[in-house]
């Protein structure tokens, strides 16, 4: 294993591997808690993506939005279009980039979702403090930010 020096680094990357960790559990999670309304993980962020933006979007602003790839929102789009749930437009600003847009049906599996989800996370924020979880989510977001910067090239050292 790699020298680390840093106290801070041991820990961050403790944190690093819990993040892992717990997007598994919550993609696992998240794909029990919405099956019933036909949806997987991957398909309710796209859901999310459209209707937190509040208006059509493209496939590529779906996949920043959600740090999804594009292939990967694009194959949900697909499957969701099939279903119902989306309606697909022209994008006067890019002629192969179609905008999607939530159908009334897409509407409303959203908020049953999100329904679903308020319950969940009532039931996980038990016992949590407030102070702690605007820590962490502080902590998390810093982090988040200072991924902009390169990843080292192999052989590199620092």
């Amino acid at each position: 294993m790699a020298d680390i020096s840093k106290p801070e680094a041991v820990i961050l990357t403790e944190i690093m591997l819990t993040v892992f960790r717990v997007n598994g559990r919550l993609l696992e999670k998240g794909d029990q808690l919405v099956e019933p309304l036909n949806l997987t993980s991957a398909r309710w962020q796209v859901l999310g993506a459209v209707a937190l933006a509040g208006k059509p979007l493209s496939a590529p602003q779906i996949a920043e939005a959600m740090g999804m790839t594009r292939q990967g929102a694009q194959k949900q789009l697909n499957v969701l279009e099939q279903f119902g749930f989306f309606e697909r437009s022209s994008n006067p600003r890019h002629q192969r980039s179609p905008l999607y847009d939530l159908t009334e049906l897409g509407n409303r599996t959203y908020a049953r979702a999100m329904a679903l989800e308020a319950a969940w996370a009532n039931g996980l924020a038990d016992g949590l403090r407030t102070q702690d979880l605007k820590q962490a989510l502080n902590t998390l977001n810093t982090i988040y930010g200072r991924l902009d910067s390169p990843v080292p090239k192999k052989g590199s050292r620092s």
